[in-house]
């Protein structure tokens, strides 16, 4: 009997070892390096997603910027920006024309018209052809958007110039020279300089001309027709005398400008809204 008592504690000794080896693989995948990542990466990806997130939002010059509803023919149209950093970064129809073929039309247009909106960073883009009532639409509504934030960064500007430029400039020289410079940055700088004037709506007998002007020192730096008549030979009229007419009124810098032969009708309507867009320029 005794013998036997040596081999019995090798057998319990072996067996219990074995039992430890088999718990040490057992326990091994709730430790194992890809399942911990597995279940930590998301996480930490909606953590790392939700910093830049809200420092976007708290950013200078940051934000969203809906502008006014512009009515056509065939419904409202109406552009939201978002902005970041004083740049435009995404630009969405937030009503446009639906219902029938304005639904395809709609469609068609309006995704070419966000992403030219982007690119070009203003409201001067190309119209979508055949949907021109809601490219013109989409450019007022967005032009009004564009002002909005241009005087909501003119805002803060000036509220910056006035408490901390106007104080450390009058206190490097003198308050009077501080003061006029915030001032002359916020008004003259902002508004003189660099102003965009839409005229009233001149009716034709083919249609309704609107022209846009912006204004620089006092002077028509550039000008279109965000309305011209369309449709048929109007159409093949207006291709060729609006640019014209834009042409004319940059150089002329007035509304004294010559009709384009052909387009008579188109050339008067859109004399009566650039004088309309001057008088409001104060020219």
């Amino acid at each position: 009997m005794r013998k036997s008592h040596p081999i019995r504690r090798v057998v319990l000794t072996t067996a219990a070892t074995v039992s430890g080896v088999v718990l040490l693989l057992s326990l091994k995948p709730a430790t194992d390096p890809g399942a911990a990542a597995a279940g930590v990466a998301p996480q930490q990806t909606a953590a790392a997603q939700e910093s830049p997130q809200g420092g976007a939002a708290t950013a200078a010059g940051s934000g969203t910027v809906t502008g006014n509803a512009a009515q056509t023919q065939y419904g409202a149209v109406q552009v939201r920006l978002t902005v970041s950093n004083g740049k435009i970064v995404k630009a969405e129809a937030v009503q446009a024309p639906q219902g029938g073929e304005s639904s395809q039309k709609t469609a068609l247009a309006v995704p070419r018209l966000n992403q030219e909106a982007v690119a070009a960073q203003s409201a001067d883009i190309d119209a979508v052809s055949g949907a021109t009532y809601t490219s013109s639409g989409y450019k007022q509504s967005l032009q009004s958007a564009l002002d909005k934030m241009k005087a909501s960064a003119g805002s803060s500007q000036g509220g910056g110039s006035s408490s901390g430029t106007g104080s450390s400039q009058g206190g490097g020289s003198s308050s009077g020279t501080g003061s006029s410079q915030g001032g002359g940055q916020s008004s003259s700088s902002g508004a003189a300089q660099a102003r965009t004037v839409t005229g009233g709506v001149a009716q034709t007998q083919y249609g309704p001309v609107q022209v846009r002007i912006t204004v620089s020192n006092g002077k028509i730096v550039k000008a279109e027709a965000v309305q011209a008549p369309q449709g048929g030979e109007s159409s093949q009229k207006t291709a060729l005398a609006v640019p014209r007419l834009n042409q004319e009124a940059v150089t002329v810098g007035s509304a004294a400008i010559d009709s384009v032969s052909g387009a008579t009708y188109t050339s008067t309507g859109y004399k009566q809204s650039l004088q309309s867009a001057l008088d409001q320029a104060g020219g």
